[in-house]
């Protein structure tokens, strides 16, 4: 029976417009995709890396991970799981604070905008996200505990004893019984020993001086990148040739007080945990080579003339007898100290130059040669030979003890620089040349003139040396690390305060109870005129310890009100909890409470970008493993699983100028020989065939206004050049109008039919026609015009069998995120069922629950019309039926005189005599026979027919 005779229902097309806003509204209204903390249900929890909602919005490429997570959560809810997928927004950043500088606007109502217009633009995209749950990194009511994280590690120190986090009451305890001597703790280098008797004789500012060297946050004097010109401290990335990128100021290295904090301690628990979790093989690797892990010898060598030693940390203490000199990082102290007077103006003029540049300039530069002696030496530990003492800006000085020891005869660099120098270079390995290169293969080294290592090999080397320096004092084996502590202060208004107070100048934290410390409200947004950061601007930032107030800064007085810290947190410190405040979104009285984070203990499945592998993915790996310490959490890893997706690339478009001209040739008439200028212009002035619109471009930007156009056949083609999408680069294609003029379900399945998901791939607006008209196609199957054609009736073998293909591809692409083959699967399904002309209920029910996760609208509406009381939403997953996939038909090759004629479909229920009668009834067989009689026949059941005659 039809069932529009019953449903009496009607529709003119597939009008998605209204269909994707009658859903989006249903979703908003009923809080459909709200979860519970308690539920009988297993839970998954599937989250996004937030987004920062800057000013431009969304583009195409930054849905592609939101679209796949929540086709795996829509997935995962007809599985039957209470699926938490939360969204939010990392809300404090700096495009927001230089806008304010700008405009004089305040960031948080700019942020509010910018977050209005994302709001609107991901639910037009029909994401289920439990927006009940949403968090701003930039809200108080979030940021206080990421203040109190902050205090947390303020009042921890790493006991290397138990491997762990332990209070910093503990060490003070154990330094009044016993001092620091035997204490197994990570702190500072420089950390000196003292006994308890000298604990107890230090006044109480000296020992919290000293309990910094131990604290998990702690400030100490760090030698930046500082910008005098904008007053402010420079990341790397914001230098470019030794200045600034934002008005090309100079830039200087400076030492500032910094806060930090001290990632190092748990280096080795976060390269352990990489292999408890199941990342890609990729950023594991990266995060590796981050945390940089390196095996051997802390190597002490006594300065001549001096009561100092210099430490080096060196991998090849087996080649310590083929050292000829020594270099210092430039910035390292130690240098001013030693210098003799007639090397002094060379050396600090070598500084002055090196303090140009930056630390990622210095280390990707391995061509120069560059260097100065300092006029002093070191004593070789063993042979007691004099050592010269240079420095070198390829040594860094918080890499290692910014010390090396330089062995030119096995290390290129060293080689290079020796030959450069005229340094002597010692051969220590036997049977090798070292006429034209250091020779730097250990595994075949074996060593010579090396007193007590001639003859071993590098591995038997390796562990006699460090026993002899360890048996004379001047060494001992030693685990080195690269990754290095991570400064956790900035110089800008838009981040979270640092909950600390000065005394003495001194940090004093504040206390959960007087949290959150909110932003005071400055009239600049700039530094001070003294250098100080933009809080310095703020008249009411001070911290009176009676009331547990913020007041007026006129009061200060240094007895009971004090000044509270000017510099705030890292655009990081957000990122590296967030995923547990949406477990418990509306806690005012925890981070996240127990029962919650016992019910979904962490994230089962994580998506977003690669290029936060050193970062983010690196810094909240090192919170969870410290909240875990503390107990706070239940587990050491925060993520079981995390894909990144690819990035979706731009295909810009250029128009090509005459050098000195404002004569634009078209792409089709430029000949070999002509050298013109590429310029890009908007890929929204651009058709699918390449064509400009010459005059959308003259109105688009001045230059083009009065521009000669060259065109051939009436048209100006552009050429086409693929690489990220960026608004830089005017290759933006905005979701907004995808949306409007396709819809969009045909948006997320063409995101996800663009390739697979952790692949780059270009964007082509050309394309997406192709999806909309699968999905017009898909529409077809239940409707004729205004009629919907859906029957009751049962589904032949073909159909069944069509179908539950597709529901085990679908099922199985689906768990294995290849959702690019999902939508192939889909297409090719429906393909074959116009084709068979089905439109029965028992086949296209099952098929729009296939749908759902992709084109969730579209499967919804669907689902409604065919006559379903609840909504698609919460609706079990069809299950496959392995008894319709079994063939119960073969279409044979049918051979004669072993040459295939044609192919005969017959049942695989047939026994050979029954084979042979259908062959030969016919009409094609008595062809190919020509009147003779079979001599023998060859059947193969399953396989093939052979006609002998």
């Amino acid at each position: 029976m039809c069932l529009s005779i019953l449903l009496n229902t009607k529709n003119v097309g597939y009008d998605f417009k209204n269909i994707e806003n009658k859903w989006q509204a249903h979703w908003a209204k009923n809080q459909t995709f709200n979860v519970d903390n308690h539920s009988t249900k297993p839970k998954f929890y599937v989250l996004d890396m937030f987004p920062y909602p800057s000013g431009a919005g969304l583009h195409v490429g930054h849905p592609l991970g939101y679209i796949a997570s929540d086709i795996y959560s829509r997935y995962k809810r007809h599985k039957g799981f209470n699926v938490l997928h939360p969204q939010g927004y990392d809300s404090f950043g700096l495009p927001a604070e230089q806008y304010a500088i700008q405009t004089g606007q305040h960031p948080a109502k700019t942020t509010q905008e910018n977050i209005n217009r994302y709001r609107e633009q991901l639910d037009q995209m029909g994401f289920s996200f439990d927006w009940s749950r949403e968090v701003r990194t930039s809200e108080p009511d979030f940021y206080k505990w990421t203040q109190w994280i902050f205090l947390l590690l303020f009042d921890h120190y790493y006991c290397n004893t138990s491997n762990k986090a332990q209070p910093i009451t503990q060490l003070i305890e154990r330094f009044q019984e016993e001092g620091n001597k035997n204490i197994e703790a990570v702190c500072d280098v420089a950390t000196p020993h003292f006994t308890s008797e000298e604990w107890k004789e230090f006044s109480a500012n000296e020992q919290q001086e000293l309990l910094l060297n131990y604290r998990l946050a702690y400030l100490s004097d760090t030698e930046v990148n500082w910008c005098a010109d904008l007053g402010t401290v420079l990341a790397n990335d914001e230098i470019i040739n030794g200045v600034s990128e934002r008005g090309g100021y100079p830039v200087t290295k400076k030492k500032m007080k910094q806060w930090s904090m001290r990632i190092g301690a748990y280096a080795e628990r976060l390269l352990q945990g990489l292999e408890q979790i199941d990342w890609s093989e990729s950023l594991k690797e990266m995060q590796r080579n981050w945390i940089g892990k390196s095996i051997g010898a802390k190597v002490f060598f006594q300065i001549e003339g001096h009561n100092k030693k210099i430490e080096v940390f060196t991998t090849r203490p087996d080649t310590i007898f083929g050292v000829t000199f020594m270099t210092l990082a430039p910035e390292l102290d130690l240098v001013q100290e030693i210098t003799r007077p007639d090397q002094k103006a060379a050396v600090e003029a070598y500084i002055k130059e090196t303090q140009k540049r930056t630390q990622r300039e210095r280390m990707a530069d391995v061509k120069s040669c560059t260097g100065v002696f300092t006029g002093s030496y070191v004593l070789h530990p063993f042979t007691q030979e004099r050592i010269p003492i240079w420095i070198g800006d390829y040594v860094l000085a918080d890499y290692g003890t910014g010390a090396v020891m330089a062995v030119p005869c096995g290390d290129q660099r060293d080689y290079d620089f020796a030959k450069h120098f005229d340094i002597p270079i010692k051969n220590i390995f036997n049977n090798v040349s070292i006429e034209e290169e250091a020779f730097t293969d250990k595994g075949t080294a074996i060593i010579d003139h090396s007193e007590f290592l001639s003859g071993l090999s590098y591995k038997e080397a390796m562990k006699r040396s460090i026993s002899e320096l360890e048996a004379q004092g001047s060494g001992e084996g030693t685990i080195n690390y690269r990754l290095r502590d991570a400064i956790f202060s900035r110089q800008r208004y838009w981040g979270e305060p640092i909950p600390v107070y000065y005394k003495d100048n001194l940090p004093q934290p504040l206390e959960l109870k007087n949290l959150p410390l909110t932003l005071p409200e400055v009239e600049k947004y700039l530094p001070t005129p003294e250098g100080a950061p933009p809080l310095g601007n703020a008249e009411t930032w001070a911290w009176d310890t009676q009331k547990e107030q913020v007041v007026d800064n006129t009061l200060i007085d240094n007895k009971i009100i004090f000044p509270l810290e000017l510099n705030t947190m890292p655009g990081w410190a957000g990122s590296s909890w967030y995923f547990y405040r949406y477990m418990d979104a509306q806690n005012s009285d925890s981070f996240v409470g127990k029962e919650a984070v016992e019910y979904w203990k962490e994230v089962d499945l994580y998506l977003g970008g690669s290029e936060h592998a050193t970062g983010h993915l690196l810094y909240s790996r090192f919170w969870q493993k410290f909240l875990y310490d503390l107990g706070l959490l239940p587990v050491e890893e925060y993520a079981k699983k995390l894909i990144n997706q690819g990035m979706i690339l731009g295909t810009s478009a250029f128009v090509y100028r005459k050098p000195g001209t404002q004569t634009y040739l078209s792409k089709d008439i430029i000949s070999d020989s002509e050298k013109l200028e590429p310029i890009r212009v908007d890929v929204n002035l651009v058709n699918s065939a390449d064509e400009l619109d010459i005059e959308g471009v003259r109105k688009w930007q001045p230059q083009f206004k009065n521009a000669d156009f060259k065109i051939n056949n009436g048209v100006y083609r552009v050429g086409r050049e693929v690489e990220k999408m960026s608004k830089s680069k005017y290759n933006v294609v905005n979701p907004d109008e995808i949306c409007e003029q396709y819809g969009a379900d045909t948006l997320r399945m063409y995101e996800m039919f663009l390739g697979p998901i952790e692949q780059a791939k270009p964007w082509n607006t050309a394309g997406i026609s192709g999806v909309h008209n699968f999905l017009k196609k898909y529409w077809r199957l239940f409707y004729d015009d205004e009629l919907l054609i859906v029957t009751d009736d049962q589904p032949n073998k073909k159909e069944l069998k069509i179908l539950h293909e597709t529901i085990k591809k679908i099922t199985f692409d689906i768990e294995h995120f290849s959702f690019n083959t999902c939508v192939s699967g889909l297409m090719i399904c429906v393909n074959e069922l116009t084709a068979l002309n089905c439109h029965s209920k028992a086949i296209l029910s099952p098929l729009t629950l296939l749908l759902s996760p992709f084109a969730p609208h579209l499967a919804s509406e669907i689902w409604k019309n065919l006559g379903n009381e609840s909504t698609i939403d919460h609706v079990d997953f069809p299950l496959v039926n392995e008894a319709y996939l079994v063939e119960d038909i073969k279409n044979y090759p049918v051979s004669f005189n072993g040459k295939m004629r044609f192919t005969l479909e017959l049942s695989l229920d047939l026994d050979n005599l029954a084979i042979q009668e259908a062959v030969l009834k016919d009409t094609r067989t008595t062809e190919y026979l020509e009147g003779m009689t079979p001599k023998k026949w060859i059947i193969v059941p399953n396989k093939i027919i052979n006609i002998v005659f």
